[in-house]
């Protein structure tokens, strides 16, 4: 069985992630989203409401791979925990020739640290390629309608977050 590893804050979950959560599911019989804690950040969602709305947002969209999702937490190595998961697919999406020439430092350390683990780049869809996490945030807080950048579950709890 083919297990793919898709690290990331999802803070919140954008179009553009669940994009590339489709896509992984395409290429693994299990996918297992990674969300990444770290103390000495604030996250807008508490890992629960992310991992909430990550199951959310495939269920609305691919219902009947839904059974196919895990989510759990990590702080420490993404490759770590990806050894954890027992995955052998590490899934990175991309949305341009910044994230690509990053993306590839890192599966190049990755590499070497775990040659076990192949990393996939993914292309996010025309659309979602300005999409990004903080830009959402930031529309959000500021009273923007972020409805074309997120699923549907995400949008009602940004919108509850904010009180509007």
């Amino acid at each position: 069985m083919a297990i793919a590893f898709y690290p990331g804050s999802f803070d919140p979950m954008t179009n553009g992630h669940l994009d590339v959560l489709v896509q992984a599911l395409n290429l693994a019989d299990r996918l297992v989203v990674a969300i990444g804690t770290h103390p000495g950040k604030t996250p807008l969602f508490s890992y629960d409401e992310r991992a909430a709305l990550i199951r959310s947002a495939l269920e609305a969209v691919l219902p009947q791979r839904a059974g196919d999702l895990d989510v759990v937490s990590f702080s420490d190595l993404a490759i770590d925990a990806a050894r954890r998961a027992q995955a052998k697919l590490l899934v990175r999406g991309l949305r341009d020739g910044t994230d690509f020439d990053y993306e590839m430092q890192m599966a190049g350390m990755n590499a070497q640290m775990a040659p076990d683990l192949q990393t996939v780049f993914l292309p996010a869809a025309t659309a979602s390629r300005p999409i990004t996490a903080t830009l959402v945030r930031q529309i959000a807080a500021m009273g923007g309608d972020v409805s074309a950048f997120v699923p549907g579950p995400v949008l009602a709890a940004l919108k509850s977050k904010y009180g509007r």
